[in-house]
């Protein structure tokens, strides 16, 4: 049983970690001009609707968008309370 719960808090990690990866993709596409292309409107279909949620109180300051990284922010700060709540579990648990 504690194998079970390691496995999915692990597998909800590395889901956190491969999305913030894909902002981080779909950001670099953005400079280079990648979003046009199938992968990047993919990638956009995928990251743009958690991104929106942002974007609507983060204004852009000039022509820089800080919502990627305030998004990107919030993806590690949910991670980190993952472990926690792991830790929890298990020793609720065990």
């Amino acid at each position: 049983m504690e194998e079970l719960v390691v496995f999915l808090f692990t597998l909800l990690r590395y889901a956190l970690t491969l999305y913030t990866i894909a902002i981080f993709i779909y950001i670099i596409m953005s400079f280079v001009g990648g979003r046009d292309s199938a992968f990047g409107e993919m990638l956009g279909k995928l990251v743009e609707p958690y991104l929106e949620i942002f974007r609507s109180f983060i204004p852009p300051i000039g022509m820089i968008d800080l919502s990627p990284l305030i998004a990107i922010l919030l993806l590690r700060f949910a991670g980190t309370g993952l472990i926690s709540l792991q830790n929890m579990v298990l020793n609720w648990l065990f």
